[in-house]
Parts: structure tokens; C-alpha cells; sequence
């Protein structure tokens, strides 16, 4: 009986041992969510704010960020002035790292740091020099700001020596040409960062700034961890508010102003000035905002002209509407791939946008098309085999297999790529090859995905169309150019009929190609060097450096299979400050693009830092970096703080990030080790009660 009691009493123990053990572990990680600011650096994705000491490792919450946007709109140029204030709530010295997006076609050219009265301007230094100036400010006890791009399209802002309970601002500034197409002109703040899939092999190595998101670096994203900030869980206080204002200088009156994002409010001013303005005064940063403005009937332009002398050289913005002729060619068959993501990233609002939108295109199928339907998360399935001819069954079948679509998992899009451009249907005839890509682009490998079209495109054209609230632009656009397509971009389910109607009216009408300009100047350069093609209703829009203002230009061109060509005269072009930067922004894009295509990246990167520098732009090589003269901090590092993105609006987090690969993860270790505790414990005290009664009754029965 001794033995017995003491193995079952042992066994309790061990069982009450491990029901503890689970119920601290979970009341730890329970308190760990609850209390983001004493979390290890892993779990950041519960939106915690990462703080690094180098006493206690302890954290504390991260300074605030307000952001104050004012854009000014004059005929094709903005200049948009984005003010963020860093308020430091803590008692101590702070770091604070916020990354947010700008548009991918912005200029960024200037950098202040704003401390009570003291205006420090930033410098544009090369990305390396920048980061030493900034480490050596930092450590000197300086207040210092530094501007990285890590996309074109995302930005890190890193702020040192924010004192207790301090206010520092940031401003930038930026130039950008607005899109202006089939009558209508579009702007695009983009205002969220959302989660983006990491695909690749962890890298053992030591990266550089490896940045403090919580994706670690991959052989294929070995940035990752500077383009995936923390995003806050949609139970913790909203922070990031912005508040925006737009005002518009065309010099002609508009029949509608609208945005499709936010609601907004209107002042029409003297002059055909207008002023817009979000109707909520403090915006949460969770979706992009989009104004679009239509001139009235009769005032559209055919051509606008913006012209700028700096240093003895003429730079040109030009923008031309080439003549649109009706019934030139007959609609040619057409072999159509959808491609639909369905990733945890599209849960929600956007995965109904997209089946919307997969219907429509559906609908427009001819009998003599052929197509098929692709889907890709974690895996790439296909439809059909191959792509069938469109007929009534087919179509049928698609549908329901389309409205049946959900999302979840990861986003692999090079499989699905690699899908659709294996694809060949069984008819021999000659036809137009297209694939349309609906996406929200939330993926962190662009140039490995940019190089697989450019290398395998063949004779196809390939038309993105970006879904939900916060698309990744960067992507969706230069795969579209890549791909010699076009970007369409549906952000809300009202949008979606007008803008695939657009898509369709496109593809379907003969295409402009192999575009050549003339200025007349030997010496003109041109970006982009080669003039994409184009399609209904888009205008050939171009950046020059000239020896003279031009006034006339030869446009030539093939239309379908038959040569086109037509003669402007320049005449009344608009002076205007910043179109130099514009066309050097443009020669940095068509150089970074040019390593993909296979240029020798040496000297591609030390064009860019030269055109950088020369320009006083920020680049993927090129950093601003302002510097306090005063030491105002103790020696050393300060603590580190990430700021937290908001997740964009209709993103489910339980399916972005929930599933994101972050690395180890503290609290959701611990409760799977608790739980485990808990499981072992249960089995050993039932083994502990069921070995008690067996020896129990062995002894009963003994003689």
C-alpha cells in the first residue's frame, strides 16, 4: 500500500505541477496581450511597441504619431507637405521608427526637424553615410531624423533622442504628377501599410539595419524586417489619426469632385480654386485616400505643358491625348487567364470586391474566347487543365466556382504566375494573349516577381487590378509595366462596375505600341526611354531634359497592325518649380528597373546616388538625415521604439496577421507549452486514479 500511495501521490504532484505551470503561463501571455508594453520583441504582433534597453529589456508604450497631410494640385503637378509629430508619453529617452507608405511616383526632396523653435533642415547623403551620420548623432546624444525608402512606395522615419513627455515634428515634402485618363484626373494618398507575406529561406547572416519589424530576413526579402512594422490588434486603441486637406489650382471648372475612400467636404473658391477637406477631423490611418475630379464637358484637356530652367537645362512635363479613331479594327479572339488571389491578406471585403469583379469579367466573354480560372494562397490550383473555349457551360462552371471562393493562407504569387504563364488553350488560332491579376499585392519579394515577368512574359500583356483599401501600388503598377498592361485599382464595391468596365473597354480596343518621340533636339533626354503602350483613353505623359523649350513634337506609332503618327505644337506651357525633380525621379524608376532587365547593377546604383544627389531626392540608394548641433540626451542609445501600423480597413487580422511567418513568438510559446503541461498533467492524474484502484484492488483480493 506504501509504494502505491507514495507513486500515486508523486503523480499528483506532478500533475498539480503542470496545471500550475499552464495556468501561469496562460495568465502570463494573457497579460502579455493585455499589456503590450512588457512583451518580448516577438510578440510585436499583437501591435506592442517594441523598446530596446540595454539595462532591463523592459518596454514601455512607444510615442504617438499625428500626421498632418496638405496637398496643393496644380494642373498635373502636386506638392504634397506631410507634418508627423512624435509625442513621447515616458519618462525616458526614446528612439521612435515609423514606417508609412507615400505615393510610389513621389519626389521626395526635403526634410525638416522641428524642436520648439529650432528648424533643423535634412541633407541628402548617400544611404550608408546617411545611416553612420545618424548613429553618430544618436550616440552623441543629438537629436537627429533619418528618412530611409526601403519600397518606393514605403518610407522609415527614424527619430532620436525624444526626450520625456516631448513633442518633436517631422515635416517632408514631396513632388508627384497627377494620372489623368479617359476624362477624368486621380489622386492617391496612400495612408496604411498592410501586412505583407515574406516568402524565402531565413538568412543565418548578419543583416544591416535589419529593421525591427516582425518578419526576419529571407534569402528572397533580405529587408523584411524593415517593411513589415508592427500592426496593431483591432482591440487596441486606434492611433495614427491624419488629417488631410487637398486644394486643387486648375484654372477650369470641374463638373464633380468625389472621393470613393472617405467622406469629404468641398469649398469652392474664386478663380476655379477648390479646397477638400475629410469630414472627420481626426482620420484613422486605415485605408488609402482617392479623390478624383472631372473638368466639365468641353474643358478636358488635349495636352498640357509644364516647362522648368535650372542650372542652363530645360525640363519638360509633358502630357498628350493621342486622338482616339472609332472602328479602326475588329475585336480579335482572345485567350484570357484570371488569376484571383484568395490569401488571409483578402478575407473580407476585399475577396467579395474580387468576385465581383471575376463575375464581370466572366460576363464579358465572347464564344470565340478561350480562358481560364486560377486561384493562390498557400497553394495554386487551376480550373480547368488547360484554357477551354468560352462557352455556355464553361462559363457556368467558372461562375460557380468563383462565388464559391474564400481566402486564407499565405500569398505565393510566383506559383501563380508561373501558372498562368504555362497556360495555352487548344485552339491554334491566332489570339490576343492576356492575363488579369486581382490582388492586393501584399507581398514583400517584388523584384524577384518583377524579373519572373520580365524573363517569361513572351507575347502575353498583363493587366493588374487592385483590390481593397490599402493595394501595394509599387507591385501592381510596375508589374503592369513589366508586363506591358495596365493597373486598375477598385477600392471600394461601388467602383467596381465603372473601373472593369473601363479594364474591358481597354483590352479590348486596338493597342498603340512602339511609341517614338521626337523633340527635334539630339541632345533631348527622355524618361521614360521607351514610351509604354497604350491603351484607350490614356495619354503618352513624359519627363525630358532639353538644350531649348521645345515647341513642336513628332508622335509616331503603330495602332493595331497599321502605322499612326501625328504632329503637336507646344505653344503656352506653364513655368512651374519641381518638374526637374519629377524627371529625375523617372530616371531613377527606369534605372532601378533596368537591373532587373539585366544592366550591370554597379553602375545602375552609382547613376541613381548621382541623379540623387543632384536632385536632392530620396532614393533606394539616398537618405535625408537632419542633425541637432546641441547635445541634449545622455550618451548612448536610446530606447527603441516601433511605432504600429493599423491594419487597412476590411482586413481580417485573425487571417493576415495571425498566420504571418514572425519568427518565435513568446506568448503563443508559452501557452502551447501550457497547454501541453496541462495535457500530460490530466494523463498522469487519471493514470495516477486508475493505477490507485487497480493496486486497490489487488490488495482486496490477496489472501
Amino acid at each position: 500500500m506504501r509504494t502505491g500511495s507514495s507513486s500515486a501521490t508523486r503523480r499528483r504532484v506532478i500533475a498539480l505541477v503542470a496545471i500550475t505551470t499552464f495556468a501561469s503561463l496562460g495568465w502570463a501571455s494573457t497579460k502579455q496581450r493585455a499589456r503590450p508594453q512588457t512583451v518580448r520583441p516577438a510578440d510585436v504582433q499583437m501591435g506592442s511597441l517594441l523598446l530596446r534597453t540595454d539595462i532591463d529589456r523592459g518596454y514601455v508604450p512607444a510615442p504617438s504619431v499625428e500626421t498632418q497631410v496638405r496637398i496643393r494640385v496644380t494642373g498635373l503637378i502636386g506638392r504634397t507637405r506631410v507634418v508627423q509629430t512624435f509625442r513621447n508619453s515616458s519618462g525616458g529617452w526614446v528612439e521612435g521608427v515609423y514606417a508609412f507608405p507615400l505615393p510610389e511616383r513621389s519626389a521626395v526632396d526635403t526634410l525638416r526637424m522641428v524642436i520648439g523653435e529650432r528648424v533643423i533642415e535634412g541633407q541628402i547623403e548617400e544611404k550608408q553615410k546617411a545611416r553612420q551620420t545618424y548613429e553618430t548623432a544618436k550616440k552623441a546624444g543629438k537629436k537627429a531624423s533619418l528618412l530611409e525608402q526601403e519600397r518606393p512606395n514605403i518610407f522609415t522615419m527614424s527619430v532620436a533622442h525624444i526626450g520625456p513627455h516631448e513633442e518633436i515634428q517631422i515635416e517632408l515634402e514631396y513632388q508627384q504628377d497627377i494620372r489623368y485618363e479617359a476624362g477624368r484626373f486621380d489622386l492617391r494618398f496612400p495612408m496604411a501599410v498592410g501586412p505583407r507575406y515574406i516568402p524565402g529561406k531565413p538568412r543565418t547572416e548578419q543583416v544591416a539595419f535589419a529593421g525591427n519589424g516582425w518578419a526576419r530576413a529571407t534569402d528572397v526579402v533580405p529587408d523584411a524586417g524593415r517593411i513589415t512594422p508592427p500592426v496593431l490588434h483591432p482591440s487596441v486603441e486606434r492611433e495614427n489619426p491624419v488629417d488631410l486637406e487637398v486644394e486643387l489650382g486648375l484654372g477650369m471648372p470641374l463638373a464633380s469632385i468625389d472621393s470613393e475612400s472617405h467622406r469629404i467636404r468641398v469649398e469652392h473658391e474664386a478663380g476655379f480654386r477648390y479646397r477638400i477637406a475629410l469630414s472627420e477631423t481626426s482620420t484613422p490611418a486605415e485605408r488609402d485616400f482617392t479623390l478624383s475630379w472631372k473638368p466639365e464637358i468641353g474643358g478636358a484637356p488635349r495636352a498640357a505643358l509644364f516647362t522648368e530652367s535650372l542650372d542652363g537645362d530645360n525640363y519638360v512635363l509633358l502630357m498628350l491625348l493621342p486622338p482616339h479613331e472609332e472602328g479602326q479594327a475588329a475585336r480579335l479572339p482572345r485567350e484570357t487567364i484570371f488569376v484571383i488571389d484568395t490569401s488571409g491578406s483578402m478575407n473580407g471585403t476585399s475577396i467579395e470586391q474580387a468576385r465581383s469583379a471575376l463575375l464581370l469579367a466572366l460576363d464579358r466573354l465572347m464564344p470565340n474566347d478561350s480562358f481560364n480560372v486560377i486561384q493562390f494562397n498557400s497553394r495554386t490550383s487551376k480550373l480547368f487543365d488547360r484554357a477551354v473555349p468560352a462557352d455556355r457551360g464553361a462559363v457556368d462552371r467558372a461562375r460557380d466556382y468563383v462565388e464559391r471562393l474564400g481566402a486564407n493562407g499565405a500569398t505565393e504569387m510566383m506559383s501563380a504566375l508561373s501558372a498562368a504563364f504555362s497556360q495555352r488553350g487548344e485552339l491554334e488560332s491566332n489570339r490576343v494573349r492576356q492575363v488579369i491579376f486581382i490582388t492586393d499585392g501584399s507581398v514583400g519579394n517584388e523584384d524577384q516577381l518583377f524579373t519572373y515577368i520580365q524573363q517569361h512574359l513572351g507575347e502575353r500583356r498583363l493587366f493588374t487590378v487592385g483590390i481593397g483599401s490599402a493595394p501595394n501600388s509599387h507591385f501592381m503598377t510596375r508589374a503592369a509595366k513589366f508586363g506591358r498592361g495596365t493597373f486598375t485599382y477598385v477600392g471600394t464595391a461601388g467602383e467596381i462596375s465603372e473601373k472593369m468596365g473601363a479594364l474591358f473597354r481597354k483590352i479590348e480596343s486596338p493597342v498603340l505600341s512602339h511609341i517614338e518621340l521626337d523633340f527635334g533636339d539630339d541632345r533631348a533626354e527622355v524618361w521614360p526611354k521607351r514610351v509604354p503602350d497604350l491603351y484607350l483613353g490614356e495619354p503618352v505623359v513624359v519627363t525630358a531634359r532639353l538644350a531649348d523649350v521645345p515647341t513642336g513634337l513628332d508622335v509616331r506609332g503603330q495602332r493595331g497592325e497599321q502605322p499612326w503618327g501625328v504632329g503637336f505644337q507646344l505653344r503656352g506651357g506653364k513655368t512651374h518649380s519641381g518638374v526637374s525633380k519629377l524627371w529625375a525621379r523617372r530616371k531613377i524608376a527606369a534605372l532601378m528597373d533596368s537591373m532587373i532587365e539585366g544592366a550591370d547593377r554597379d553602375e545602375a546604383r552609382a547613376e541613381v546616388i548621382d541623379v540623387a544627389l543632384h536632385h536632392h531626392l530620396v532614393s533606394k540608394f539616398t537618405s535625408l538625415v537632419a542633425v541637432d548641433v546641441t547635445p541634449t540626451a545622455p550618451n548612448g542609445s536610446p530606447m527603441t521604439k516601433v511605432v504600429p501600423t493599423q491594419l487597412p480597413a476590411g482586413w481580417s487580422y485573425q487571417h493576415t496577421v495571425g498566420t504571418l511567418p514572425q519568427g518565435g513568438t513568446a506568448a503563443q510559446l508559452l501557452a502551447l507549452l501550457g497547454f501541453l503541461l496541462l495535457i500530460v498533467g490530466l494523463l498522469i492524474h487519471w493514470s495516477g486514479d486508475k493505477s490507485c484502484k487497480d493496486e486497490r484492488s489487488v490488495f482486496s483480493s490477496s489472501p
